[in-house]
């Protein structure tokens, strides 16, 4: 499945994968706004066996399939935790 991916320049690690480029029709209004200014990064062929950086692919393909779109969130940085001694 050919996707196209799309990073916001407001928000760090933040991506909307579409099924149809440049096509945003499919996207909720407030969630397209949040991303504020968004930049074309890539097209992708995706498979269920791809690796992703960040995703699992058949997660995306799904909602690719079901919604027309995909959002990867940034990662949760987690803090070390305290070592008690």
């Amino acid at each position: 499945m050919l996707c196209f991916i799309y990073k916001s320049l407001k928000k760090e690690h933040l991506y909307l994968y579409i099924d149809k480029k440049d096509d945003f029709s499919k996207v909720p209004e407030e969630l397209f706004n949040s991303f504020g200014k968004i930049e074309f990064v890539m097209d992708l062929e995706l498979t269920p066996e791809r690796k992703l950086a960040q995703e699992d692919a058949g997660k995306v393909i799904e909602s690719l399939k079901v919604k027309g779109f995909f959002v990867q969130l940034p990662p949760i940085h987690m803090p070390a935790p305290l070592k008690v001694q």
